[in-house]
Parts: structure tokens; sequence; C-alpha cells
């Protein structure tokens, strides 16, 4: 007979059960992070996890934002492309 391969299970730091982005955020905002809006999911299932410090809950919040505030401005290049 053959050997079976065992897997090997691995730790992730997402919740368990699976919830929505809305439930993700409803989560963050009982938490208190700050512009917790403009997180993604993956982002609410790293802030939301137990052990994060307030450090690396502001880096991931801080990034987000900025990639939040990149989106605005004028768009040139956008207009112009359509004329």
């Amino acid at each position: 007979m053959g050997k079976k391969a065992k897997k090997k299970s691995t730790v992730q730091a997402q919740p368990e059960v699976k919830l929505t982005r809305n439930e993700l955020m409803s989560q963050a905002k009982e938490r208190g992070i700050k512009n917790f809006r403009v997180l993604n999911k993956e982002e609410l299932g790293q802030v939301l996890v137990d052990g994060t410090t307030p450090e690396q809950i502001e880096k991931v919040v801080s990034g987000a934002v900025a990639r939040w505030k990149s989106g605005w401005g004028k768009k040139k290049d956008k207009n112009e492309s359509q004329s």
C-alpha cells in the first residue's frame, strides 16, 4: 500500500466564519476604528483579528486612506481620451 500524503494546515489571520463586508464594517465601527469605510474586505479582516496592535491597525488604515485619496483630483487624461 502507498503512503498517504498528510495535508499541513496553515493558520490564517482570517476569522473562521465568512462574514460579509457590511458585517466586518459594523465590527470595525464598534471597535472604534477610524476610516473603516475605505477599507476593503481583506483589510477589514486584518484589523479585526484579535491581537492586532493599534500601530498595525493605523498602518493598514493609512495605506487605505492614501489609496482612496489618490482617486480624487482632476482627470485630464480621462477627458482627453474621450474626445
